[in-house]
């Protein structure tokens, strides 16, 4: 029993420190994007304290934890695998014990096949706790310059190029930022793509390699991004593209309604109708005007007036 507790322990500096117990659940531990020092304690603690820690690769995640001299047994939970992995982790998490999930690096789910596991447990009554720390796309946002008090993960885009242009084109007027995943011999050819769908003006920013030894974050607009890296060779290291809402204007009434009606399906019209206001630089009441006299069409002629 003695060696057992030693055993769930983690190292910082010449600390070992023993980890507490852990109740039975499904931990979701976010780990480094690249810099093993952007571990929180929280998520040391738990990785050294689950009876079960499953990785998405054994091998990444083992340089992780002998950084930290934890010695916990580890097992793969991947895409290819989950089928299988996931009744077992199931299993275990049903007769009591306690399962770490960490992905290879940032935090657990963001693309990847996390969210399975996640409802399976969900659907079972077992607990699920979040562990949060390093996320990529969030990184790259505050690194960015571009809005931030809205913005949306979009993820991989589709390989092939039609599809990946119909996504985009989905995309288009969604008013927030727009954060993408990419792969670096992918990036020239996306970039293209991107300024045929969202317009070669919209502000954008590439982040490569983030938390990394050769970290770097480009910005400008997609024009001007496209063409820097459709000059050089394939970057390496992973990507991240943002790419700032587009901006309504005052000459394009049809998708400042298609604006209105999206932020006053979630928000009161008034407040829509300021929030458009900031977006586009249009006056508050006419614009308040214009949204009752769409949501009045959308009723039939019914609707009435917000107090």
């Amino acid at each position: 029993m003695t060696s057992e507790i030693v055993k769930r322990s983690y190292v910082v500096g010449q600390a070992e420190i023993p980890a507490r117990p852990l109740d039975p659940a499904l931990y979701l531990v976010a780990t480094p994007i690249g810099n093993l020092g952007d571990i929180t304690l929280r998520a040391l603690e738990t990785l050294a304290a689950a009876d079960i820690v499953a990785c998405e690769d054994t091998r990444v995640s083992r340089v992780l934890l002998d950084r930290y001299g934890i010695r916990r047994r580890t097992t793969a939970y991947h895409e290819h695998n989950a089928g299988e992995a996931g009744p077992k982790l199931i299993a275990a998490l049903q007769a009591g014990q306690s399962v770490a999930l960490i992905s290879d690096a940032g935090t657990p789910l963001v693309s990847d096949p996390g969210y399975r596991l996640v409802g399976e447990a969900l659907d079972s009554g077992i607990r699920v706790v979040p562990i949060p720390g390093p996320s990529a796309p969030l990184a790259a946002l505050t690194a960015s310059g571009l809005p931030s008090d809205a913005f949306m993960f979009a993820g991989f885009l589709p390989v092939k190029t039609g599809q990946r242009q119909t996504r985009l084109e989905a995309l288009k007027a969604v008013p927030a930022t727009l954060i993408f995943f990419e792969s670096p011999r992918r990036l020239a050819e996306t970039l293209v793509g991107m300024v045929e769908a969202l317009g070669g003006d919209r502000k954008a920013a590439i982040g490569r390699e983030l938390t990394k030894t050769f970290e770097e974050m480009r910005t400008g607009t997609l024009q001007t991004l496209a063409d820097h890296y459709a000059a050089v060779d394939t970057p390496k290291g992973e990507i991240v593209i943002c790419v700032a809402p587009a901006e309504a204007r005052a000459d394009q009434p049809a998708d400042i309604d298609r604006l209105l009606l999206s932020l006053a399906a979630e928000m009161p019209a008034s407040k829509a109708a300021a929030e458009a206001a900031k977006m586009t630089g249009g006056q508050k009441q006419a614009l308040y005007r214009r949204l009752l006299e769409l949501k009045d069409a959308e009723d039939g002629g019914d609707a009435t007036s917000e107090r």
